[in-house]
């Protein structure tokens, strides 16, 4: 049977959704992370490209400018030269493998006066980027003593310039745009943006599905939560075939306590179904002699017990019921000491010794009745003597109550090779059934509904020997007898 239990709350909304708010944590979470990391990557790969480019016009700047001043030219001696591309190879030789320093169409070249004007050059006057150029360097003569690039704007558009100074005095301005670096970079940056996005959209989709795959455990352990708490404690978190090892600890643990809790459960219900059998039985037991002795004392009082013979009858039988009721209270409070697992005088006692103590006892109770002891020497366990007694007490009380008085009984103990201790009782009474041999050790259970004894003695000596650490079994069919089988530790 299911338990079902009605005091949990279903879990709220807000909790059904923890697992979705947390997919999107994480799938934020890894999305502003690779952001992060591509904006720093551009920012360092730009970066580096920039100075590369820029380190590579300086320095055809640069060997523009050491190549006028090692020629050791005037500017006159620049003029009287055929054409502007014999200058350009004589004064900046190409490298091999390289580029020269003057032929691109972004670079102007103008020599200025003492003034900083520009002038004419080969007969042919400035063009207005040479003019513009020459407005734009305000100090030449400073710059021709510069060892670096320096970079300003024109237009708009920004140059790198150097200056060099001839034999002459004359000064002469070289410079080169940078426009096309700008360019390339812009166009550099729209691709790492563009390439950026394209890699977060397929981060974001990849998380979700991870996340997804991975959290899904959690969602069957929300929905078992909610089964639970809807009063199936017999739901279990499944498992998965590809666990995360987390999760799977978090599944098993949760599983282990969850069947802690159904078992605490299940032992309460029936702790609380046996304590009312127990009340009703221990009622109708005391109900029994109590009924009894007042039905026999109204009868004193109307005065219906005329006869001294009839008052000694009912004096009698109210001493007899108030005998088992004083028995049965006293059952019960032993039984109630052995709950509450009191600590026990263990001394060692030669359990020998008691078995032939009980034995001649059930002799001369019932000297024709058959009986077979098997305990030869000495048999020491701690235990406590009274209680042992007992143990054997009530099984003979038992045999001689149920059984009859011809029935075969033996009585056998023996150590076994762990060190154990086990005494065996056995009969060759009617025996029971298997329904009744599963409640031999409930409390007010009697074999086939009889009425003879409290139905306590059985529960006494499971409780007794439990409290000693030993175990008590039976063993018994219809028509084969019973078979008691009591273990003590050494």
């Amino acid at each position: 049977m299911t338990p079902r239990i009605g005091f949990f709350r279903p879990p709220s909304r807000r909790t059904r959704s923890t697992t979705h708010s947390l997919r999107s944590k994480l799938t934020l979470i890894n999305v502003v992370l690779l952001a992060l990391g591509i904006t720093i990557a551009t920012a360092v790969t730009l970066f580096g490209l920039r100075h590369y480019l820029l380190e590579a016009i300086d320095t055809q700047l640069t060997m523009s400018r050491d190549g006028l001043q090692r020629t050791e030219l005037t500017i006159n001696q620049i003029e009287s030269l055929s054409s502007l591309a014999t200058i350009v190879e004589k004064i900046s030789p190409r490298e091999p493998g390289g580029a020269g320093a003057l032929p691109t169409p972004d670079s102007v070249f103008v020599a200025v006066d003492e003034r900083g004007r520009a002038i004419d050059f080969a007969g042919v006057a400035p063009s207005r980027r040479q003019l513009d150029l020459a407005r734009a360097v305000t100090d030449p003569a400073s710059l021709s003593q510069e060892t670096g690039v320096r970079e300003l704007k024109m237009h708009g558009d920004p140059y790198r310039v150097v200056g060099a100074r001839l034999s002459d005095g004359s000064t002469v301005l070289i410079s080169t745009s940078t426009k096309a670096v700008q360019e390339s970079l812009l166009r550099a940056l729209k691709f790492d943006a563009a390439f950026g996005g394209l890699l977060l959209v397929l981060l974001a989709l990849i998380t979700l599905m991870s996340a997804n795959r991975t959290l899904r455990p959690l969602g069957d352990m929300v929905e078992t939560a909610t089964a639970i708490a809807e009063g199936d404690l017999t739901r279990r978190v499944p498992g998965r075939h590809d666990p995360v090892t987390e999760i799977e600890q978090l599944r098993l643990a949760l599983n282990a306590m969850l069947q802690q809790v159904e078992s605490a459960y299940v032992t309460r219900e029936r702790s609380t179904a046996q304590l009312r059998r127990f009340v009703a039985d221990a009622s109708h037991e005391l109900r029994t002699p109590l009924s009894a002795i007042r039905g026999y004392l109204q009868l004193y009082e109307k005065g219906m017990l005329g006869e001294p013979a009839e008052r000694s009858r009912a004096v009698s039988r109210m001493s007899c019921e108030a005998d088992r009721m004083a028995r049965l209270v006293e059952e019960l409070l032993t039984l109630a000491r052995l709950d509450q697992r009191p600590v026990l005088r263990l001394r060692p006692v030669d359990l020998s010794r008691l078995v032939r103590d009980a034995a001649d006892d059930l002799r001369a109770q019932q000297p024709d009745r058959p009986l077979d002891v098997s305990a030869a020497g000495a048999m020491l366990v701690q235990a406590d003597e009274s209680g042992l007694r007992q143990v054997l007490g009530n099984l003979l009380t038992n045999i001689r109550t149920h059984t009859p008085a011809d029935a075969p009984v033996r009585l056998e103990l023996r150590r076994s090779e762990g060190g154990e201790v086990r005494l065996c009782v056995s009969d060759e009474g009617p025996g029971m059934s298997d329904e009744d041999a599963a409640r031999i050790f409930d409390r007010f259970f009697r074999a086939g509904g009889g009425v003879a004894g409290s139905g306590l003695g059985m529960s006494i000596v499971q409780a007794v020997v439990r409290s000693h650490g030993g175990d008590v079994s039976v063993r018994t069919s219809p028509g084969t007898g019973l078979s008691v089988t009591v273990t003590l530790p050494s």
